[in-house]
């Protein structure tokens, strides 16, 4: 019996991408000896991508979707995947093209040897403009200077995982998973593979600054407390420094000198105003993560999927 191989798709407003992605991935398995699925994950798109995953899915019994009541974000997308995958091994990618389905190979190849993880390493993009590949590399820097984890600058959600990470990963219940950090925290036998993201087929991308930023923090308080130990040591620092200043202020005492320079007191009061709401704003994040955390919601909502309806 041949093995199954799943590959999930997050599709967020991809209407014009779903069909081109997944004639390329049948063209790919067609020359492979394994039996495949394509799983769609319908994110709360508000274009016609549903529609289309529907018809399609008429036509071919081994394309599935997955509806989600709304838009709970990439990475909660990829998590229903994960979660609802049967095969004996997953690959995720995106629909838009820029992760070439012809990798897809490769990743199989070295499976079959015996690495149970197989992620992808991004190149140079040509086409992505200097701020975005600023922000890129900024974003990796940050990782891995404010937390506990290692990631390779590029490093994609483009991969393959075993089924035995799978059913580990199926067991993982937190809010705001970072799945990048996840996959390389959960150790196994991995393998990088680089490769030259092509351009996007069709649409423009969803992920702005922000998004990047945002995760970026959520990878960095979900893997490690460091930031917290920045906060007591700037505090020691700046107790220090103010110690230092003392003398000068016992000696102005006893000479009778005015201490003059309210523009120069004023200028302090608000930087260390400002320090500390930075302070109070990382414990907040810290402690906003286990109040949601704490609430056990669920990552997603499932409105409708056709992997029962056959």
């Amino acid at each position: 019996m041949n093995k199954k191989v799943s590959v999930i798709l997050p599709a967020y407003n991809e209407s014009g991408n779903i069909t081109v992605i997944a004639k390329r991935l049948d063209e790919v398995f067609a020359s492979l000896p394994y039996d495949h699925e394509l799983l769609f994950i319908d994110d709360g798109s508000s274009d016609h991508t549903m529609e289309i995953l529907q018809a399609m899915h008429k036509d071919d019994p081994k394309l599935h979707y997955i509806e989600l009541s709304r838009n709970f974000g990439h990475q909660n997308a990829l998590k229903a995947g994960l979660d609802l995958a049967d095969g004996d091994c997953i690959i995720s990618m995106d629909c838009d093209l820029q992760h070439p389905p012809e990798l897809i190979k490769d990743l199989l190849e070295k499976w079959e040897e015996g690495y149970e993880i197989v992620y992808t390493r991004r190149g140079d993009d040509p086409n992505l403009s200097d701020y975005k590949r600023k922000m890129s590399k900024l974003f990796y820097s940050m990782m891995n200077r404010m937390s506990d984890i290692n990631l390779e600058p590029g490093t994609a959600d483009f991969r393959l995982i075993d089924r035995k990470v799978a059913t580990i990963f199926q067991n993982f219940s937190e809010t705001e998973p970072f799945i990048r950090g996840l996959i390389k925290w959960l150790g196994f036998k991995q393998y990088g593979i680089n490769y030259k993201p092509d351009s996007r087929f069709a649409g423009k991308s969803s992920y702005s600054t922000k998004k990047m930023f945002r995760l970026a923090l959520q990878g960095i308080t979900s893997f490690s407390i460091r930031p917290l130990y920045t906060a007591v040591y700037l505090g020691f620092i700046f107790s220090f420094l103010s110690i230092l200043y003392v003398p000068y202020v016992i000696y102005s005492f006893y000479t009778g000198h005015e201490v003059v320079g309210w523009a120069s007191v004023i200028m302090t009061i608000v930087f260390f105003g400002g320090l500390q709401l930075i302070i109070l704003g990382i414990i907040g994040i810290y402690i906003g993560k286990l109040f949601i955390q704490s609430k056990k919601r669920p990552n997603y909502i499932i409105r409708s999927t056709s992997l029962n309806n056959n």
